[in-house]
């Protein structure tokens, strides 16, 4: 994949993210934690680095951080939504010709910060490859 690859795509389906989102942006919030296991008391809280179990190439522009490696493709897009800092998290899976988009969430208020916007895209990653893995059984049998 290369990053001229990776800002076409960011760029469409930024153009118009909610026809490329039929489920939805997912709101983080207090719910969505819990269900995600992220609240517990009980958490080692790790150094970003690591905390992460998957090894993601990095590049960094003027407004957003793109993330990929062979599986996915992610861009962390901080932005202004109604006069509060909001953070949208894009994630594809890296098809042969273009990443296909799976989910967006947003983080806001105190939901928006870096170490739990990681520990988020992280659960969320660890979700969409149990999928995945779910799909090909079923298209095996």
């Amino acid at each position: 994949m290369e990053p001229v690859d990776l800002e076409n795509a960011f760029n469409h389906y930024m153009s118009d993210l909610p026809l490329h989102v039929p489920d939805g942006i997912v709101e983080v919030d207090l719910t969505l934690l819990q269900e995600l296991g992220l609240l517990s008391t009980e958490e080692k809280h790790e150094d970003i680095s690591d905390s992460l179990t998957h090894n993601f190439y990095v590049i960094e522009s003027a407004d957003k951080l793109t993330l990929f490696n062979d599986k996915f493709a992610i861009w962390i897009v901080p932005k202004m939504l109604h006069e509060s800092p909001t953070t949208f998290t894009l994630i594809a899976l890296n098809e042969e010709e273009q990443p296909q988009l799976e989910m967006v969430f947003t983080t806001t208020g105190v939901y928006n910060h870096s170490s739990l916007v990681l520990r988020i895209l992280e659960k969320f990653l660890e979700q969409i490859e149990e999928n995945e893995e779910e799909i090909c059984r079923f298209r095996e049998d």
